[in-house]
């Protein structure tokens, strides 16, 4: 088995836009009153099958 290296190895550059200063931004969306409501995400759509099946036992 080797031991360490006594090279030193060079440094790594960042991925590409690693290191650029990024801003969140929230941007609100009108939606209508008459559009049907989103789908459900899956963490939700995995809750309400979980309660379906715990009600029908």
């Amino acid at each position: 088995m080797t031991g360490p290296s006594s090279t030193p190895h060079g440094e790594r550059a960042p991925r590409p836009g690693g290191t650029w200063q990024t801003e969140l931004v929230r941007v609100e969306q009108m939606v209508d009153d008459d559009a049907p409501d989103p789908r459900p995400n899956r963490q939700t759509r995995r809750a309400l099958a979980r309660a379906a099946r715990r009600k029908n036992r």
